[in-house]
C-alpha cells in the first residue's frame, strides 16, 4: 500500500504533511519550504508553467505570461470547465490546477521516496456558502483535479476539523477553530477528553485573505485608476460615475488573469477618452496595457501585513514613479470592520450548531495566514474573553492534521 499524503490546498498557499508514527511532519515544497504559494505562471516564451514560489519570481522579474492565483475560489463555477487557449493548447482550469497538484505530488515524492495515488485533502466547510449546489460542483471540480493530477483514492475532511487534531494535548474542554485562511472562514466547535478530539460542530462563511485585500485596495488604490470620478456622456454636458465593473475585477485576486484582453483595454481607452479626471485614467491604462494587476495586488497584501503591526506603505512605484500610499493599524481596522463582525456572526453560528455558550469555550485555536490579523483577534477576544487565545501553526496546522486523520483512518 501505497502513503496517503495530507494535502491542504489553500487559495493563498499550500502545505502538505505525512504521518510519520504519532505525529505528522510536513514534507518540504519549492527550495525547502513547507508551506508555498498556490500560484501558478504560465512562462510565454519558455512555454512551460512555474508553480509556487517560482511563479511568484517569474511574476516579479517581469516574465511574458500570465499569472494565476487565487483559483481555489474559482472551483464550483463555469471557469473551471471553459476551454481556453494557454501555452498554445487548448485547456481547461481544472487541468491548470491538476499540474499544480501534480508537482505537488512529484515533490512529496522525490522528497520522501515513496510513491503516492492516495490523498486526504481539506476542504472549506463551504466553498459557496449560498449555493449548496455550486459547493458540491466545487468538491466534484477539486476531486477531478486530483484524478488528473495522478491520485487514484481521494478524500476530503473539513479543514477546520483537521486543525482541531492537532490541537490534541492542550487540555480538556472545549475548544474553538477558527480557521480565516485566503478564501474561506471556517469554524469548529471541538470537545477534547482523554487527549482524543471529538467534532461537536462546523460552520463556514466564504470570506477570507483574499476579500480583505480587495476591500483596501478598493478603499486606497482602485480611486486612484479611476473608481468614483465622472465621465463626461456623449453628448451634451451631463456626467456619470465611471462603471465599478472593471475596478471591482482589478482588485479580485482571481480575476486579475482574465482582464487582459483586448475588448478591456479599448473599454479603459474609451473612459480615458472622456474622463473627468484623465489622468487616474490614463494610470488605469497603463495598468491593463502593461498587465499590473498582480504587482498591485501583491502590493496591497504586502501593506495589509505590515499594517498589521504597526505602518505599512503600498507601494506603486511599477504603475507611476513616486506613488505610495501610507496605511495605519487603524485605518486596516477600519477597511476590514465589516469582515471581523461576519466572523463573528460565524462563531457565534458555529455555537449555537454546537449547542454551547460562549462562556463554555475554555479556547479559541486561531489558524491560517489571515487569523493572524489583529482585527480577527480582537473581534474573538471580545466575544470570549473568558477563553484562551492560541496561535496555531497558521500554515501548517491543517495539513498536518490532514496526516494525522488519514493515519487513524488508514488503521481504522
Amino acid at each position: 500500500m501505497t502513503g496517503r499524503l495530507g494535502i491542504d490546498f489553500g487559495t493563498s498557499n499550500t502545505a502538505v504533511a505525512l504521518a510519520d508514527g504519532a505525529r505528522a511532519r510536513l514534507i518540504p515544497l519549492g527550495g525547502g519550504a513547507v508551506s508555498i504559494p498556490t500560484a501558478i505562471f504560465l512562462d510565454y516564451d519558455a512555454r512551460e508553467m512555474l508553480f509556487g514560489a517560482d511563479a511568484v519570481a517569474a511574476l516579479i522579474a517581469g516574465r511574458h505570461g500570465r499569472f494565476m492565483r487565487a483559483l481555489k475560489r474559482v472551483l464550483g463555477t463555469s471557469l473551471m470547465r471553459e476551454p481556453r487557449q494557454l501555452l498554445n493548447r487548448r485547456t481547461t482550469l481544472l487541468e491548470v490546477v491538476a499540474e499544480f497538484l501534480a508537482s505537488i505530488r512529484m515533490q512529496a515524492e522525490a522528497a520522501t521516496g515513496q510513491r503516492f495515488r492516495r490523498v486526504l485533502s481539506g476542504r472549506p466547510v463551504r466553498f459557496h456558502a449560498a449555493d449548496p449546489d455550486r459547493d458540491l460542483r466545487a468538491e466534484a471540480d477539486l476531486a477531478e483535479c486530483y484524478r488528473l493530477a495522478g491520485f487514484t483514492e481521494i478524500d476530503f475532511m473539513h479543514e477546520p476539523e483537521a486543525a482541531a487534531l492537532t490541537d490534541a494535548g492542550a487540555g480538556e474542554g472545549l475548544g474553538l477553530v477558527v480557521d480565516i485562511g485566503g478564501g474561506t472562514s471556517d469554524f469548529t466547535v471541538f470537545r477534547q477528553r482523554g487527549g482524543r478530539i471529538e467534532v461537536v460542530a462546523s460552520h463556514g462563511e466564504r470570506i477570507g485573505g483574499t476579500d480583505f485585500d480587495k476591500a483596501l485596495s478598493l478603499a486606497h488604490v482602485m480611486p486612484l485608476l479611476g473608481l468614483g470620478t465622472r465621465l463626461r456622456a456623449a453628448f451634451g454636458p451631463d456626467l456619470h460615475v465611471a462603471p465599478v465593473g472593471l475596478f471591482h475585477d482589478l482588485a479580485t485576486w482571481e480575476k486579475i488573469a482574465f482582464l487582459y484582453s483586448a475588448d478591456t483595454r479599448r473599454a479603459a481607452g474609451e473612459m480615458a477618452k472622456v474622463a473627468e479626471e484623465p489622468a487616474k485614467f490614463a494610470r488605469l491604462v497603463e495598468v491593463l496595457e502593461m498587465e499590473l494587476g498582480h504587482d498591485i495586488a501583491f502590493a496591497v497584501e504586502a501593506a495589509k501585513i505590515a499594517a498589521n503591526t504597526g505602518t505599512g506603505e503600498i507601494n506603486l512605484d511599477v504603475v507611476e514613479s513616486g506613488l505610495r500610499l501610507g496605511i495605519t493599524r487603524d485605518d486596516l481596522a477600519a477597511d476590514l470592520a465589516p469582515f471581523a463582525r461576519q466572523i463573528g456572526a460565524g462563531a457565534t453560528t458555529t455555537l449555537a450548531l454546537a449547542g454551547v455558550r460562549p462562556e463554555q469555550i475554555d479556547r479559541v485555536v486561531f489558524v491560517g495566514g489571515s487569523s493572524l490579523l489583529h482585527s480577527v483577534q480582537a473581534a474573538m477576544l471580545r466575544q470570549f474573553p473568558q477563553a484562551r487565545m492560541v496561535q496555531a501553526e497558521a500554515f501548517a496546522a491543517v495539513a498536518k492534521g490532514l496526516a494525522l486523520a488519514a493515519r487513524a483512518q488508514d488503521r481504522g
